[in-house]
């Protein structure tokens, strides 16, 4: 696959829990397995320190992720694996007009007949600290480019002599580790990711490779930026100081949630606010998609500069 460097796509980020569900996505997990999501959260929040007490750090982002295989191993979910969590994504709820305004961004870009001229699109990108396998299981990963989010083995290689190593088929079936985490500051090297391109090319780049911004496959000035609040400070400060654009969403009727975007707004860590409703003619829809308009304007007059200048480098009849 050749690499694109016209730097014509419009990446539009989403964080999930809070943003693009009105609450967390381990919802359907817990009424599976009958457990009290209230007391899980309890438990694990108090993690950090009692870790932090036997002179071990433990990630406050993540710990959540082994206190669930704590839980499997205790048999309180017990057979929990990689396709049950994307069975139960299924029954995730969405917030209004979620899934539709995926759709109406990308048509409200690609057919238009100016935007199409010059092969502009927009690409959704979900990064989150929830279980990618849930995501991946909901009705919302049909719409979209790509997934960052944390992720677990069930089904373990390990050694059989001389240095091979084998699938263990013959166990159980259950989440025994973790694969990968994405945490809230980690966040930001997804995004670096999604800059460079390096979800589209894994074998061509690497995130940590130098790499000239007119060499980028979406440039900052190219993002939007969505999440709910001060945990994503991380990466809306990276997307907004590099002339990307931010949005956070609040819950509607729930006072926390609009002072904590509020202040977000007032700190500037944020280009606007509004509630998480993605529904025709709401603030939220009208703002995000009057930016990404924006964004695609200024697509259009970099390329007609270039297209100008490369005319202007060519010999004419001398008279």
């Amino acid at each position: 696959m050749a690499i694109n460097l016209n730097q014509d796509i419009i990446a539009v980020i989403w964080d999930f829990d809070k943003t693009l569900i009105p609450n967390y996505m381990q919802e359907p997990l817990f009424k599976k397995y009958d457990v009290d999501d209230v007391l899980f959260w309890q438990e694990s929040n108090q993690l950090t320190n009692l870790y932090n007490n036997i002179g071990i750090y433990v990630n406050p982002d993540t710990c959540y992720l082994n206190h669930l295989i704590s839980y499997v191993q205790s048999d309180k979910m017990k057979g929990l694996n990689n396709q049950i969590l994307r069975d139960l994504g299924k029954e995730i709820k969405f917030c209004k007009g979620i899934p539709d305004f995926f759709i109406r961004i990308k048509e409200k870009i690609e057919l238009d007949p100016e935007y199409q001229n010059y092969e502009i699109k927009v690409e959704h990108y979900i990064v989150s600290t929830g279980l990618t396998e849930m995501i991946k299981g909901s009705l919302i990963a049909d719409y979209v480019d790509g997934i960052w989010g944390c992720e677990f083995i069930d089904t373990p290689y390990k050694p059989v002599g001389n240095g091979k190593l084998n699938l263990d088929i013959n166990t159980q079936k259950e989440i025994i580790s973790i694969a990968t985490t994405i945490d809230n500051t980690t966040k930001t090297k997804a995004i670096f990711e999604i800059n460079k391109g390096v979800n589209v090319h894994p074998d061509q780049i690497s995130v940590n490779q130098r790499m000239p911004e007119d060499d980028r496959r979406i440039p900052f000035g190219n993002m939007i930026y969505i999440a709910d609040g001060p945990s994503d400070i991380p990466a809306f400060s990276l997307v907004k100081q590099r002339g990307g654009r931010t949005f956070a969403v609040y819950q509607p009727l729930n006072s926390q949630s609009f002072k904590q975007v509020k202040l977000l707004l007032e700190s500037q860590r944020v280009n606007m606010i509004g509630v998480a409703d993605y529904t025709e003619g709401s603030i939220t829809y009208d703002w995000i998609i009057d930016e990404i308009k924006t964004i695609a304007d200024n697509i259009v007059e970099k390329k007609k500069e270039r297209l100008s200048k490369g005319k202007k480098d060519v010999p004419g009849h001398l008279i």
